[in-house]
């Protein structure tokens, strides 16, 4: 996989360079050819905490993980594991949706986990959608101590759906 490692606020040392190498490296099985596909990591420094953010774009999709750890390396750790599990869990999607595709990028014989399972649809809910602003939302939202409402925004005029950052601000997504 051919890597480019950038430091926001940080000095990447050859050391850091080796070990995110190295770690990335465990992604190679993963691609039928990984000297073609390009991997971006950003390492970033925000007061106690080191950031890493990956992100790897083929083709057809692009893998995006990002973790923050008070050790770098730790971080790295992290975020290569939940980017295993990224490709792990939707294993059978792609495989299903891309097998015949040509010059897809992945290889589907790697070694599967037992625990391995096909996600599927728990629980549907209906909603009932009073209109309301964006105010009312947030008292909502607070209320039902969730990450994101969804709701009929009467300032947009559109359904609007309300999500917590993870700075703690919010952000808002208006369907139209």
């Amino acid at each position: 996989m051919k890597i480019s490692i950038r430091g926001d606020k940080i000095t990447v040392t050859k050391a850091i360079k080796e070990y995110i190498t190295e770690k990335l490296s465990r992604l190679d099985k993963y691609f039928e050819k990984p000297k073609e596909i390009e991997c971006k990591v950003l390492i970033k420094v925000k007061n106690q905490d080191q950031s890493i953010e990956v992100t790897v774009p083929t083709s057809k999709f692009t893998l995006r993980a990002e973790e923050r750890h008070q050790d770098l390396y730790a971080a790295t750790d992290l975020v290569i594991d939940k980017l295993e599990g990224q490709i792990r869990k939707n294993k059978a999607k792609l495989e299903k949706k891309y097998r015949d595709v040509p010059k897809f990028e992945m290889n589907f014989d790697y070694e599967a986990i037992e625990n391995e399972t096909e996600d599927k649809i728990v629980k549907r809910k209906d909603i009932d959608m009073k209109p309301m602003d964006e105010e009312e939302a947030i008292l909502q939202i607070e209320l039902l101590n969730h990450d994101f409402f969804v709701f009929k925004n009467i300032d947009e005029d559109c359904v609007s759906v309300l999500y917590k950052r993870k700075d703690g601000s919010y952000g808002i997504i208006n369907v139209k």
